[in-house]
């Protein structure tokens, strides 16, 4: 799970707020992102994914490969796209194991360093993923990147391939989408699991009918290869970054593939790159239960609280809320019934962010607890970019799978591998422990294979890498953040003591002036900092 541009959070947490003040049902420019859609049922981020022999040999000098020479000559043609803004178009191959063959379109938007002060360069931006847009994350510049960096940057996004605006893996329909999403995530019998099985087989058997060119060619070091690029397109000696959430792993892997290309990179709400997709989601799953638990411990005391008596009961009728929405899904004022895994999608939207994020919970929990799934819905569609009409508005269903299923080989788990997992899941996270445990089946059933396996990594040769986590970050564990800064030869950790995913950009002063100490003067914290 990972950030969406933060405005439209606020507004999709204001909308289901005024929804609810015209229900009777309840009495920000510094709110979080949202997360990328995790598909029917796993919010888990990505996996590693191993560069090839090739890329290590020219990742010192890419450009001076003669294969790859005229993707690193090209200059971007920018035309005017909407105010300040910039739109080009950057081509890079297919395959960078055979770059002579096709090639791919990637979109890039640009908005010029506002001044005062002497530009430093760009600033590329990723809010996550797999499968957020970097185009739409950009347009929110003013926003996510906080002004003395904008001063100084030109702020460039991209949609990474497969995504969005460039070349985009489209799988499913809308309402084969709306089914996928919609199945029990957590099957209790025989017929439950097996209507999962066939749901997942289709769902992968659909993206490799509709997106094969391209369906082996999404992983996560194709994306650090295109980054070179653009870094290169953009007349750049050097990279200066900002990954959010899945975006640090982009950022993380190009450090590891051209350290000596890396510049001031920013890697906030970090992921382990040396875990198992199975060890991502056990993590996730604590961290959303630690999430919900401290929502809980913040609700009791509050008069509008849907909850009463003591944490662990709140809890449990949270659960039991869920159970009963497993057997008798909710009405919600139009055709469409909540399910358990609309209700886990919507729980799981509100805990990226605490100071909107959680009065609309409890907003949704109360209606829920009175027979009324309307709010909980609307909130699973914010998650998964389901418009009111029935469309779904971006591909970030499809790419998670897609980039998943192909950084992470140990991603294939058979029903019965699942199976297995399940007693733990259960003990570690009662609340989100079994639908996590079943959120990559499709991957079992992936028509590409994967040879990648999770491992440390150093990035010998890069200066100095700022990694930032959250203390109760749900999505994405600090201990998360803890070993990456670790693994990192050059690593500098970052901590902001406090709830929600990200910690840039979202209203502590300490962490923004931390940030941009780094990207404007070049100056890293001292390593440890920690910020409240």
């Amino acid at each position: 799970m990972t950030p969406r541009p933060r405005s439209r959070f606020a507004r999709a947490l204001a909308l289901v707020a005024s929804a609810s003040v015209l229900a009777g049902a309840c009495s920000s420019g510094s709110s979080a992102q949202p997360p990328a859609s995790p598909g029917a049922r796993s919010p888990a981020a990505s996996g590693t994914a191993t560069p090839t022999a090739q890329a290590e040999a020219e990742a010192a000098n890419p450009a001076e490969s003669p294969a790859l020479r005229q993707f690193y000559k090209q200059r971007l043609r920018w035309e005017v796209c909407g105010g300040e803004f910039r739109c080009a178009q950057l081509t890079v191959p297919i395959d960078y194991a055979k770059p002579g063959g096709g090639t791919v379109q990637i979109s890039v938007v640009r908005l010029p360093a506002a001044g005062p002060g002497g530009r430093v360069g760009s600033l590329i931006i990723n809010p996550g993923g797999p499968g957020a847009s970097g185009i739409d994350y950009a347009r929110q510049a003013r926003s996510v990147i906080t002004a003395p960096v904008r001063a100084r940057y030109d702020i460039v996004g991209f949609d990474p391939r497969g995504v969005g605006e460039s070349s985009p893996v489209d799988c499913l329909g809308d309402r084969e989408t709306d089914e996928f999403i919609a199945i029990d995530g957590s099957p209790d019998d025989e017929a439950e699991k097996n209507a999962l099985i066939r749901e997942s087989r289709s769902f992968a058997e659909a993206c490799g009918r509709r997106a094969a060119a391209l369906l082996g060619h999404v992983a996560t070091s194709d994306v650090a290869r295109d980054l070179d690029v653009l870094r290169a397109a953009l007349g750049d000696r050097k990279l200066h970054y900002l990954g959010k959430s899945y975006g640090t792993f982009i950022g993380a892997t190009y450090a590891e593939l051209f350290p000596t290309h890396a510049g001031r990179l920013v890697l906030d709400g970090a992921i382990d790159p040396s875990i198992t997709s199975d060890e991502m989601a056990l993590t996730q799953a604590r961290g959303f239960e630690r999430a919900l638990a401290a929502f809980v411990t913040d609700c009791l005391p509050r008069r509008t609280c849907p909850l009463d008596g003591s944490r662990s009961r709140a809890m449990q009728r949270i659960r039991d809320l869920l159970l009963r929405i497993d057997r008798a899904p909710l009405r919600t004022g139009e055709s469409r019934r909540l399910t358990q895994s609309h209700a886990m999608l919507g729980i799981a939207l509100t805990l990226y962010e605490q100071r909107q994020g959680w009065p609309a919970l409890s907003v949704a929990l109360r209606l829920a607890f009175a027979g009324d799934g309307s709010i909980l819905l609307q909130l699973s569609d914010f998650y998964t970019d389901r418009a009111s009409d029935g469309r779904y508005t971006s591909n970030q269903n499809e790419v998670i799978y897609a980039v998943n299923c192909l950084d992470d080989s140990s991603a294939r788990s058979s029903p019965a591998e699942i199976e297995r997992s399940l007693p733990r899941f259960r003990k570690e996270s009662p609340t989100f422990g079994e639908y996590l445990a079943w959120g990559n089946l499709p991957c079992g059933y992936w028509p590409v294979q994967s040879s990648a396996t999770p491992h440390a990594i150093v990035a010998p040769g890069a200066p100095p890498i700022l990694v930032v986590g959250t203390t109760r970050d749900p999505a994405t564990p600090y201990a998360w953040a803890e070993a990456l800064a670790q693994q990192l030869r050059s690593g500098v950790l970052l901590t902001y003591d406090g709830d929600g995913h990200t910690a840039y950009a979202r209203g502590s002063d300490c962490i923004d002036a931390a940030v941009e100490g780094y990207l404007v003067r070049g100056r890293a914290p001292r390593d440890g900092t920690r910020c409240t």
